[in-house]
C-alpha cells in the first residue's frame, strides 16, 4: 500500500511538472511573433505630452507615430539579406521636429495639402485668404498646419491601429469652418501601413489631406535615391511655373522627363528637370482605392507599393534638402536628393483651377480617403 501511495504521488508530482512546462512554451510562443503597440514618452510641446506608439507586426516589422503632427517617426523592414533597417528620414527627439525649417518630416498635412497660389481663393463668392508660408503662396496648411499641432489619440482594438483626431476650428489658418479631421494609421500582418482618413465641417470649406513621409529604402547607406526605381502608372502630370504654382495644363509625360510610366532609376532624368522632381501626376484610375505606384531599391531588394483612392500623386525628390537639419538620426546629413516622398492628394491649387478635381466640402458631407504603403521583398 505504501508504495502505490509514493508511486501515485510521484506521478502526480510530474503530471504537475508537464503541464506547467506545456503552459509556460505555450505561452511563449503566443507572445513570440504577436502584433503589439508600445507606448514611450517623447517628449511636450505647448504644455501637453507627446508620446510614440510602436505598432509591431507578427513579422518584425514596426512603425512609429506621434501624436505631434501625427508624424510617422520610424518605419523598420527587413532586407532580402535578413537585416532591419529605418526607410525614412526623421530625429531622435522631439526637438528634432520641433525646429524651424523642419521639412514635414513624416507629417499628416491639412488643411490643404501642397501650394494654393498667393494663399487666395473663393467659395460661394466669398473671398478667402490662407496664411502666407512660402514665396508669397501657402504651403501645406500655412503657418501651423496640421504637422505642428497635438492630436488627441487612442489605441483601437483589433488591428495595430491608432487613431488621431483634431478640430480644427473656423478661421484657422485662413480657411472656414469647424473642421473634425480623424485619421487611423493601421499596421497589417501584410506588412502594409493603412492610412485611413476622414473629416466633416460645419461651414463649406476646401480640403486637401496627405502624408509626407520622405522614404530612403536603402536604410541610410545611399545618401541619395538615384538608384531607386520608380514607376507611376500616370500618362499625364501638371506643369508649373518658377514657384512651383500649376499653370492649369495637364500634359502628357510621353518622351518626356516625367514618363515613369515604365520603372526607371530617379536617377535617369533627374538633372533634366530644374532642381528635380516636385510635381503631381495624374494618376490612371477610376475611382475607389487603386495601386498607382511602386518604388524598388536593388540591393536591399526592399519594394514599396502605393495604393490610394486620390486622383493625384506628388512626387517629391527632396530637392530642398541641404545638410543643415539638426538632431537627425544617427547624425545622418540629410543631403539634396537623399530622400522621395509619395504624397496621395488632389491636385496643388485646385481652388484657383476650374479644369481640376474639386476640393470642396460641404456641411452633411464627409471626406474620406485611404492611402496604403506595402513594404515587401522583390
Amino acid at each position: 500500500m505504501k508504495k502505490n501511495r509514493v508511486g501515485g504521488i510521484c506521478l502526480l508530482i510530474i503530471l504537475f511538472i508537464f503541464n506547467l512546462s506545456c503552459s509556460f512554451n505555450n505561452s511563449n510562443k503566443k507572445g513570440m511573433g504577436a502584433a503589439k503597440i508600445t507606448t514611450q514618452h517623447f517628449g511636450n510641446f505647448e504644455g501637453k505630452p507627446i508620446t510614440e506608439y510602436t505598432l509591431t507586426n507578427a513579422s518584425g516589422m514596426q512603425v512609429g507615430i506621434i501624436n505631434y503632427g501625427g508624424i510617422i517617426t520610424k518605419i523598420i523592414t527587413q532586407a532580402k539579406d535578413s537585416s532591419w533597417g529605418d526607410v525614412v528620414t526623421g530625429y531622435d527627439s522631439l526637438e528634432g521636429y520641433t525646429q524651424k525649417d523642419n521639412p514635414y518630416f513624416g507629417a499628416l498635412i491639412g488643411r490643404y495639402a501642397n501650394r494654393l497660389a498667393k494663399g487666395k481663393y473663393t467659395i460661394d463668392g466669398i473671398d478667402y485668404s490662407a496664411a502666407l508660408n512660402n514665396n508669397g503662396h501657402s504651403l501645406h496648411g500655412g503657418l501651423k498646419g496640421f504637422d505642428k499641432v497635438v492630436w488627441e489619440t487612442a489605441i483601437l482594438a483589433g488591428d495595430s491601429s491608432v487613431q488621431l483626431n483634431y478640430l480644427s476650428k473656423d478661421g484657422e489658418e485662413g480657411y472656414p469652418g469647424n473642421l473634425k479631421v480623424q485619421v487611423v494609421y493601421t499596421l497589417t500582418a501584410n506588412n502594409a501601413i493603412k492610412i485611413e482618413y476622414t473629416a466633416s465641417t460645419d461651414k463649406t470649406t476646401i480640403l486637401n489631406l496627405t502624408n509626407h513621409t520622405y522614404f530612403n529604402l536603402t536604410a541610410g547607406k545611399s545618401n541619395t535615391i538615384y538608384d531607386h526605381l520608380v514607376q507611376i502608372n500616370a500618362n499625364k502630370f501638371t506643369p508649373v511655373d518658377a514657384s512651383l504654382i500649376p499653370t492649369g495644363e495637364l500634359l502628357e509625360v510621353k518622351g518626356t522627363p516625367m514618363d515613369f510610366t515604365s520603372a526607371k532609376k530617379v536617377g535617369q532624368d533627374i538633372n533634366k528637370v530644374i532642381g528635380g522632381y516636385d510635381h503631381n501626376w495624374v494618376l490612371n484610375k477610376a475611382d475607389g482605392l487603386q495601386e498607382v505606384a511602386s518604388v524598388y531599391e536593388p540591393v536591399s531588394a526592399r519594394y514599396l507599393t502605393l495604393a490610394t483612392t486620390e486622383p493625384g500623386l506628388q512626387f517629391y525628390t527632396g530637392n530642398f534638402l541641404d545638410g543643415t537639419l539638426k538632431g537627425t538620426k544617427k547624425d545622418i546629413v540629410y543631403n539634396k536628393h537623399y530622400a522621395l516622398t509619395l504624397e496621395t492628394q488632389h491636385f496643388p491649387d485646385s481652388p484657383n483651377q476650374h479644369g481640376f478635381p474639386s476640393t470642396l466640402l460641404k456641411p452633411g458631407e464627409t471626406y474620406h480617403q485611404t492611402t496604403v504603403f506595402t513594404f515587401s521583398i522583390k
